[in-house]
């Protein structure tokens, strides 16, 4: 649920307004830079048109601000850095193998997890932090285990 910039600026402005409107713009953005980002805003549901035309800021468009999407607090997964929904891991992968590892009681280190899909550490640390965090938006964290060095654990 990221913004840009541009974006996240409008927004901030409106949800100081008691009407949430986006109208001031800020002065630099004019002629087609402006339309592009309110258009980016409407067709991204956090902007709605209201009477006469007049633009305001949506509730989703307030959560933007804050990178808490309304639709999965219920859920308790965390939202992913790259504002997409999360994606459920297909049964049956290497991908898989790492959750369950992860979950399993005392987590696993890296050089285990090497070793059950065949990768290379360095894989195997890229996906903790790319597919497992990112994508899946997965709370994964590591302690260091006395005789086991670093352990990586999936949070509940």
């Amino acid at each position: 649920m990221s913004v840009t910039p541009t974006q996240r600026e409008i927004l901030a402005a409106a949800a100081e307004r008691p009407d949430r409107s986006l109208h001031p713009l800020p002065g630099r953005l004019t002629g087609g830079s402006a339309k592009k980002t309110v258009e980016s805003l409407l067709a991204r549901g956090f902007a709605e048109t209201g009477p006469d035309e007049a633009l305001f800021a949506t509730e989703a468009g307030l959560a933007a601000l804050t990178g808490v999407d309304p639709e999965r607090d219920e859920s308790g997964q965390q939202p992913c850095e790259n504002g997409r929904k999360p994606r459920s891991p297909r049964e049956g992968t290497k991908q898989a193998a790492l959750i369950g590892m992860l979950r399993a009681e005392g987590g696993a280190t890296i050089a285990e997890m090497a070793e059950a899909t065949g990768w290379a550490p360095h894989t195997v640390r890229g996906a903790l932090s790319g597919a497992l965090k990112k994508r899946l938006g997965l709370a994964v964290r590591s302690e260091t285990v006395e005789g086991r060095g670093r352990v990586y654990v999936l949070d509940a």
